[in-house]
């Protein structure tokens, strides 16, 4: 289980009232950020998790390769997901890669995100593009030598 406690990059990353690993954006998140230190700073800070209702497709990439999961949802649950933490700045909201949702603990409500199966694999594993293909040694050693 991951704890939110975070609403915005900006703002309240100083407050001690909120603390955790998930990283809770606007939307259109990391628009603009084509460097992959901008996902490298978050994770380096604490974060697991980055929630949102829209990533750049470079931003989203550069997380995944950096163990940074971007979790995105619709807009009405981003919503849902402010008023949580509007309501108590101590809210809990759980991430399960395997299953892949995301969990507003108070409403109990389980919002699904996709991602790719490979990415998923890799966060999972903890294995960077080099450690997947390096887990795959034997497979390939067996596949060569069939030539």
């Amino acid at each position: 289980m991951i704890n939110l406690i975070i609403r915005s990059a900006v703002s309240l990353l100083n407050e001690i009232k909120y603390s955790g690993q998930i990283l809770i954006g606007g939307k259109n998140f990391g628009s603009g950020s084509s460097r992959e230190h901008a996902a490298w700073a978050l994770y380096d800070y604490g974060f697991k998790v980055v929630v949102s209702s829209f990533f750049a497709d470079i931003f989203k990439g550069n997380a995944l390769n950096n163990g940074l999961l971007p979790v995105q949802v619709t807009s009405d649950e981003l919503s849902e997901i402010f008023e949580a933490i509007d309501t108590d700045t101590q809210a809990t909201f759980t991430v399960d890669l395997v299953q892949q949702t995301f969990t507003i603990d108070a409403s109990g409500k389980v919002i699904d995100f996709e991602i790719n199966p490979y990415k998923k694999e890799c966060l999972l594993q903890g294995y960077d593009d080099i450690d997947y293909l390096l887990s795959l040694k034997k497979e390939i050693a067996v596949f060569e030598s069939k030539e």
